[in-house]
């Protein structure tokens, strides 16, 4: 069975098609790499004969090779929440054979989590989240080292937290914790991939620090508690979470394989009840408050109510 995408490549010496039913598209014909060429290791990425049978469909990819999942078992990503979004990145960063995956959730399984969080089970239900997200992750990918704090980020440990990892995925839930996460991504210095959902709606952004408009440059503050409903008001169709959290994993892995064009400088909106995409341009605000000429804020503090709202801006 061959994998899905029409047309198919073109093997190396074949005539280009006259027609396909979507038309012809000239990157899907590419001359095929020879699988010996793709498939070699060097001999300092010490892959077991398994691993390398685990990781062959990414290992074929000439911009990964055996390189660049190397790069993969030696990246650290830290997942802020273990809930709607952090089960699909987990999962799939997990199976991409992520060297380690911190893990930074306080609350326990609850059984309205488990229609959208996919790292959880019914067994599960008043269980530490990241307790039962390493069990889990472990059991799709033994390889991954899953590193635990069962407690909230706040002003006082996150800068501490953040500092082991490469890259942050942000799956919160609330608005204070996500510039929160922000501003401490900006004083460690590490790539943010952002993500929020709400009813139908969904959206990430790629925030690379002092080099990509940042959460305040187009958002000041949170919003006022009770402005933007939450998800218990609100409500969320479960299948979104997959679908932005899967974005935001292959954010990650792009930036760890330093490839494609990372979603810096865009906001990427899916509207769920019309599949339709939506991208939006920002840029730097030369007066932010964080990363702008002339800062204000030079240290880390708790913005606002913790509990004001899901996490998708109007």
């Amino acid at each position: 069975m061959g994998c899905s995408i029409w047309p198919p490549s073109k093997a190396a010496g074949e005539k280009k098609p006259e027609a396909y039913p979507l038309g012809y598209v000239e990157d899907f014909f590419e001359p095929r790499t020879k699988l010996e060429a793709v498939f070699s290791i060097p001999e300092d990425m010490e892959f077991t004969d398994d691993q390398i049978s685990r990781y062959s469909r990414h290992i074929l990819l000439p911009e990964v090779g055996g390189k660049g999942q190397k790069k993969i078992s030696k990246a650290k990503i830290l997942l802020v929440g273990a809930g709607g979004l952090g089960s699909p990145a987990a999962l799939y960063l997990a199976a991409a054979g992520i060297g380690t995956i911190g893990l930074i959730d306080s609350d326990v399984v609850d059984l309205s989590n488990l229609h959208r969080q996919i790292l959880h089970h019914t067994s599960d239900v008043g269980r530490p989240k990241v307790v039962s997200g390493k069990e889990k992750i472990q059991a799709l990918n033994p390889d991954v080292q899953v590193s635990m704090y069962e407690e909230r980020l706040t002003s006082g440990n996150a800068l501490k937290i953040i500092s082991d990892y490469d890259i942050v995925i942000d799956g919160v839930d609330n608005f204070t914790a996500k510039f929160l996460i922000n501003d401490a991504c900006f004083f460690a210095g590490k790539p943010l991939v952002h993500g929020g959902i709400l009813r139908f709606d969904g959206r990430v952004t790629t925030i690379v620090p002092k080099q990509s408009a940042c959460y305040r440059c187009i958002f000041k503050t949170p919003p006022p508690a009770g402005l933007v409903a939450s998800c218990q008001e609100a409500g969320v169709i479960g299948v979104l979470a997959g679908i932005i959290g899967t974005i935001q994993a292959t954010e990650a892995l792009k930036l760890i394989l330093g490839i494609g064009h990372p979603l810096t400088n865009r906001f990427l909106d899916f509207d769920a009840r019309k599949t339709q995409f939506r991208e939006i341009k920002v840029k730097r605000n030369p007066d932010c408050a964080l990363c702008g000429a002339h800062p204000t804020i030079t240290e880390l503090f708790d913005d606002g109510d913790p509990f004001a709202g899901c996490a998708v801006r109007p």
